[in-house]
């Protein structure tokens, strides 16, 4: 179906999305999928949402048929289709996300380039269980423009030809009020106007001189940018005025400003105390600003706008800047199969930014690049001991925390001399692992766990608590165990702990010292998967 009556959308954060046409079933024999839209506009630089759901027969050829894997693809190499997930060209950019049969493709920070024919595909766990329809989702990224004529302007975009959206325009960074498909005013040489879709002032055409090439403008290099805490960025924009004498010209942010409740005051941040010492202002060519802040905080996170003064006309700010977002780097886990010596996981390097602007991402195994790998997401087979963290391209002295399995769970005793009879006993396990472990307590010979928490108590404690015991500590990526022993030894208790191997894997004979309460003590040859301590009281 086509020909429905266009709609403007916003379904996130930032999106801005026309609706060409309604949505379309495709499919036959229990196979389909349903497109909620098959052509989309949207405006360079915001978020677009592609999405659809789909059907398959519960049985193919006798057998039950299971959906594995779901993906879109605008490209084929080598006669399949190429994940948009895993091409350089959307990193950092690209969500793909499934629930109950639903998935939806989000792109942030749109260019042009996205410009496309987008298809879903999905497969099952049968040979022949792949399907992906028999048209797609066409998506056109326009530019906003600014088309003047002697005695009237009008916004332009490629998208549309029947439709006309409602806009808003600005003159020299100001705000016009009222919102008009055009523009009509007789323009001056000296003014620049942009304009921007109604309700998404966020994403205006660059300003632009109606008459000749000099006017009055700023133009922001980056509309947004990503950057890991502790590090430091360089926000640029080019300006001109119409006159020479420029007279003042500086940056500031109006949510850190003293004076932000009036923007026509703005406070320089060059004399803000927040940034005293990590404030740079460069201007290595003639109409280039750099505002360069170092060692940067979450606090940080802000818009930063341009302004400058002549002895007759001063830049106003309606226009947005450019959003600073700094963020610390976390890696998390996606999913992961533990097997015994090793495990398979897939793992996403996450940050607080939208959209992580055109940074890349770099990925780290103990502490060594791991080559090719430029996406936000990574998967692997890990060993045990294997450290994993991520960092952005260019930032790499600035590392997410590493995630691993855990190491070998150390066992506390409480009281730690002699245990009497009838008396209460704390068990603590500890160990170092990221995302942190979860514990579990076994008794040799039982099957169910005796508690779970860091923590195991035993109250009135007795003889028939005597045994082996067990720490489990387990996190996404793996697990590892200490087993410990608590002997009954005439009426008293004494206990020794035996750390197992992350993998079980079989360890040298150890000479081990045996220390005995009451100052004495003696050599043992310990032959076991590994070293024994003992620690018991006469």
């Amino acid at each position: 179906m086509r020909g429905a009556a266009m709609s403007l959308t916003a379904a996130a954060s930032g999106l801005v999305v026309f609706l060409l046409s309604v949505s379309v079933v495709q499919g036959q024999y229990g196979w389909g999928v349903t497109y909620s839209s098959t052509e989309i506009c949207a405006v360079n630089g915001s978020t677009v949402e592609i999405r659809c759901s789909y059907t398959y027969p519960s049985t193919l050829k006798g057998s039950v048929n299971t959906a594995q894997k779901t993906f879109w693809f605008t490209k084929w190499k080598d006669a399949e289709p190429v994940d948009v997930k895993t091409d350089s060209e959307y990193a950092g950019r690209v969500e793909d996300l499934c629930e109950n049969n639903t998935c939806t493709l989000r792109i942030r920070n749109l260019t042009e380039s996205d410009s496309a024919e987008y298809w879903f595909r999905f497969t099952t766990n049968q040979a022949d269980g792949k399907y992906d329809g028999s048209t797609g989702v066409t998506l056109s990224v326009t530019n906003l423009q600014v088309i003047s004529d002697i005695y009237w302007l009008s916004c332009q975009n490629s998208c549309y030809q029947s439709y006309i959206p409602s806009y808003i325009w600005y003159k020299n960074g100001q705000l016009i009020q009222g919102e008009t498909s055009y523009y009509i005013s007789n323009p001056n040489k000296a003014d620049s106007y942009s304009c921007a879709l109604k309700g998404h002032e966020d994403f205006p055409s660059p300003p632009v001189c109606v008459r000749g090439q000099t006017c009055n403008r700023v133009t922001y290099t980056e509309r947004s940018i990503c950057a890991p805490k502790g590090s430091s960025v360089d926000i640029s924009c080019t300006y001109s005025s119409f006159e020479d004498n420029v007279n003042s010209k500086f940056w500031f942010s109006p949510e850190r400003s003293h004076q932000g409740q009036n923007p026509s005051q703005p406070e320089d941040l060059s004399e803000d105390s927040q940034y005293a010492g990590r404030v740079q202002i460069l201007e290595t060519e003639r109409g280039r600003s750099t505002l360069r802040i170092s060692d940067l905080r979450d606090s940080d996170s802000a818009q930063y706008l341009f302004k400058f003064k002549t002895p007759s006309f001063e830049w106003r700010s309606d226009l947005p800047g450019t959003t600073l977002t700094v963020t610390a780097l976390q890696v998390q886990v996606i999913r992961a199969k533990v097997y015994n010596y090793s495990t398979e996981a897939e793992l996403k390097c996450h940050s607080s930014c939208s959209p992580a602007g055109s940074l890349n991402y770099v990925w780290f195994k103990n502490g060594e690049k791991i080559k090719a790998t430029v996406i936000s997401s990574y998967k692997g087979l890990f060993q045990p001991r294997d450290n994993i963290s991520c960092a952005f391209e260019g930032h790499e002295d600035f590392q997410s925390p590493a995630l691993y399995a855990p190491k070998l769970p150390s066992v506390s005793v409480s009281p730690s001399a002699e245990i009497e009879e009838g008396s209460s006993v704390t068990l603590t396990c500890s160990s170092d692992a990221n995302p942190a472990a979860n514990y579990t307590w076994y008794k040799e010979d039982e099957d169910s766990p005796k508690a779970s928490g860091q923590i195991f108590n035993i109250t009135d404690f007795r003889a028939e608590h005597s045994g082996s015991y067990s720490c489990g500590a387990q996190n996404k990526l793996g697990r590892s165990n200490s087993t410990f022993h608590l002997i009954s030894v005439a009426g008293k208790f004494s206990t020794f702990t035996r750390p197992d191997s992350l993998c079980n894997m079989k360890q040298p004979k150890h000479i081990q010292h045996v220390s005995v309460q009451g100052g004495s003590s003696m050599v043992s040859e310990v032959d076991h998967t590994d070293y024994v301590m003992y620690q018991s009281s006469s």
